[in-house]
């Protein structure tokens, strides 16, 4: 019960600290379940099996003659304990400006709370740490002193641009919250949660600024949700939805999935994501007994479409789960994954 009390009132006081004026600094993906314990540390553990080894690509603008790239690997099991562990490792290069973002992170999830009918009612509550490494290369940038308006650009002017560091290493702390029913008997099962990162406000030096909020990332906080629709034992609908903030940029997800059970082996998964003013991604995917791939497309709708030449952002995902038996629908239910 302390544990709970600790990570309630975690939280709640994260939950109160919106932090203002800031932009988004953290990557994001739109099979975004596929990599659970970046947008709810309480995911640990959420999967049908005794372990879940989870990888994720994604390249963004790829007209760019150095395109974002984000690779993301995890790795959660479940105890006989109510308790979930869990790691996540995760790396971004970006652009022309040699960027570089890595973030490793473990995961502590508390699964014990159940209650209703069968108990079939969960409530998991969790913790996140880990550290935060940003990195730039001060030599691949072009500034605008460098700029002549009749030569044109020249590397060997002089700039006055500096940053306070190239190289910078955080704590960082989130917190989590999960609820779920598995109620076998159902025809429809909701779930939902809630999550916020960098509690602890870690700071970030490379952008510098006299203002030390200038200075420190923005808390990111999640809201996402879904309802499993069991159509049949075969068959099963999951629309769901995400709402990101960091600072003052804002990402709003709805996305449908549909499993069909071929056989006792293999499941076919398609469906789709919209992001709001933003994109549409078509999704597709495949479950062949403890493996999983799926592939997703981002087609821009906004202006920036026109910006990238069309040239979208691409994801491909792997999961293997270790299921000591097999499968069944109620699985799916049980745990909020794609």
């Amino acid at each position: 019960m302390k544990l709970i009390r600790f990570l309630s009132t975690t939280l709640c006081l994260s939950a109160l600290v919106l932090n203002k004026g800031m932009a988004q600094t953290d990557p994001h993906f739109t099979q975004n379940y596929t990599y659970p314990m970046y947008i709810n540390p309480a995911m640990t553990g959420g999967s049908d099996g005794d372990y879940r080894v989870s990888a994720i690509y994604r390249s963004q603008w790829g007209s760019i003659s150095n395109p974002f790239r984000t690779v993301g690997v995890s790795f959660d099991t479940r105890t006989n304990k109510n308790i979930a562990l869990g790691v996540n490792l995760q790396n971004q290069s970006a652009g022309d400006g040699g960027f570089n973002y890595l973030n490793a992170a473990a995961s502590l999830a508390y699964t014990g709370v159940k209650f209703g009918n069968g108990l079939n009612h969960h409530l998991v509550l969790a913790l996140q740490a880990g550290i935060i490494n940003r990195r730039v290369d001060q030599t691949k940038f072009k500034w605008g002193e460098q700029w002549n308006p009749i030569t044109g650009y020249n590397p060997n002017n002089a700039v006055s641009e500096t940053f306070n560091t190239t190289s910078a290493t955080a704590l960082d702390i989130g917190a989590g919250a999960l609820y779920y029913d598995a109620s076998p008997e159902k025809k429809a099962n909701v779930f939902g949660g809630f999550s916020v990162y960098h509690i602890n406000r870690p700071k970030d030096p490379i952008v510098y600024s006299s203002s030390a909020e200038l200075s420190t990332i923005p808390l990111r906080y999640v809201l996402h949700g879904g309802i499993s629709f069991n159509i049949s034992e075969k068959c099963n609908i999951v629309p769901h939805v995400l709402f990101m903030q960091q600072g003052n940029a804002k990402e709003i997800m709805f996305g449908t999935y549909v499993r069909m059970n071929v056989n006792e082996e293999t499941d076919f998964l398609f469906g789709g994501y919209y992001r709001n003013q933003d994109a549409v991604a078509p999704y597709a995917g495949i479950d062949y007994k403890n493996f999983t791939i799926g592939v997703s497309y981002d087609a821009n709708i906004s202006k920036l479409g026109a910006m990238t030449r069309n040239v979208n952002s691409f994801e491909i995902s792997f999961t293997y789960t270790k299921r000591s038996t097999d499968k069944s629908i109620f699985d799916f239910i049980r745990c909020p994954r794609l």
